[in-house]
């Protein structure tokens, strides 16, 4: 992609509210706010937001999760059934259609995964069933924390369905552990707490919660980095900042934390109201058990450029495949005319064209250059200058600041 071409919406200054993350995002050209609780994502926003997405994807067809997709508008007497059109309160956007019948924009769906599944299953063998969607919800929250608490966030919803306690428990902890896998390779630091199930009902949860400066709830965790143990106000552990971590005896600590998945062990919670049962092989009937999976994608986001963004801009940990930067390389010549134009273009074509800014602004100098590749926080830099006309060698320099030399024939094989 040309710089020309891209239409990048970088800034050196970012006003409005949210907190420096937010401000970031907003230098860096990737959201712009329509109002409270309320963000779009730009042509740059959304490459980084669908990298976000795409490694989601990955991870739940490695455990074999298949995709559904489920309304966003549900009527009233679907929420009645399961008993959370009164319970789950203010957060519903309610509405009501021309012909006078009550709908919500439904902030979950296990009611609506329940409907899809009504009659369809209906023996035991037609059992284990684990799918998911990514897509769009509704909440009416108090807007705050820039993309933390908003009224229309995208999220993973996954869900499974069981005849058996012991067919729930695997496949509970299949997910968990595809969510820790996940939140590994982006680079987020993590911890696993115990939660209460509020409003979602059922026996069981778990949040992980990321170490934030700002974040939206207190966090004492462990800074150990192969442990995941944590804690929240409203955990069953009792857990101090200075005490001995109960998973591995390091020193706890306190601070804040951004919740960025919740996981559920529902039960019979929605099936029993709902009538989801199956025939068992004895020739009784049970009523189906399921578990609940989510990841905010907009909260994720917030949180790799949190944890990791620097006076410079943000920064996407990983490399190649494991990056959701916006682009992989940019290619940065000392002045876009004559031979470094011209060797600038030819890279640009030997190299995955759609994962690398070639800076061919003439009117740019090279220091403009190299603060909006940082700002945008694109993992290499391939710097085309004085060395190159000395030498005929190329610097790649890191987001990180180190740099290497190499042939023009080596970028081909490390940028196709």
């Amino acid at each position: 992609m040309r710089r020309s071409e891209a239409k990048l919406f970088t800034r050196r200054e970012a006003g409005g509210q949210g907190g420096e993350t937010v401000a970031l995002v907003r230098r860096a050209g990737l959201v712009r706010q329509f109002g409270s609780g309320l963000y779009g994502f730009t042509l740059t926003g959304e490459r980084v937001r669908g990298g976000i997405i795409d490694r989601i994807d990955e991870a739940m067809r490695e455990i074999g999760a298949q995709k559904i997709r489920l309304p966003q508008l549900n009527y009233r007497g679907l929420w009645e059934e399961s008993g959370r059109w009164d319970s789950f309160g203010e957060e519903m956007f309610t509405l009501k259609n021309r012909d006078g019948q009550e709908m919500c924009l439904a902030p979950s769906h296990e009611e609506g995964v329940v409907h899809l599944f009504s009659g369809l299953v209906r023996s035991y063998e037609d059992l284990p069933i684990l799918c998911y969607q990514i897509g769009r919800k509704h909440r009416d929250d108090h807007a705050r924390r820039g993309l933390l608490r908003t009224k229309e966030f995208t999220m993973q919803d996954a869900y499974s369905l069981h005849a058996t306690r012991e067919s729930l428990t695997e496949h509970y902890a299949r997910v968990r552990e595809a969510y820790c896998g996940l939140f590994e390779r982006l680079g987020v630091a993590f911890a696993v707490v115990g939660a209460d199930n509020s409003v979602m009902g059922g026996p069981a949860s778990e949040e992980f919660v990321a170490p934030v400066e700002t974040g939206t709830t207190p966090l004492t965790c462990c800074p150990a980095d192969d442990c995941r143990f944590g804690a929240i106000p409203d955990s069953p552990e009792d857990a101090e900042p200075g005490e001995d971590c109960p998973d591995c005896g390091a020193t706890l600590v306190g601070g804040e934390g951004i919740e960025i998945a919740h996981i559920f062990e529902l039960g019979d919670r929605y099936a029993d109201p709902m009538g989801l049962a199956v025939d068992m092989a004895d020739g009784s009937r049970q009523e189906v058990l399921m578990g609940s999976y989510g990841i905010g994608v907009e909260r994720l986001l917030h949180t790799i450029v949190a944890q990791h963004g620097d006076g410079d801009g943000c920064r996407w940990p990983g490399n190649g495949a494991d990056s959701v930067a916006p682009y992989t390389v940019s290619i940065v010549p000392l002045e876009y005319d004559d031979e470094l134009a011209a060797v600038a273009d030819v890279l640009h074509e030997e190299c995955n064209t759609a994962e690398t800014l070639l800076f061919d602004d003439p009117d740019r100098t090279i220091g403009e250059r190299f603060a909006e590749s940082d700002l945008l926080g694109i993992p290499y830099k391939l710097i085309i200058g004085n060395n190159f006309r000395e030498t005929g060698e190329l610097e790649l320099e890191t987001r990180d600041g180190e740099t290497q030399y190499i042939t023009r024939g080596e970028v081909s094989e490390l940028f196709e």
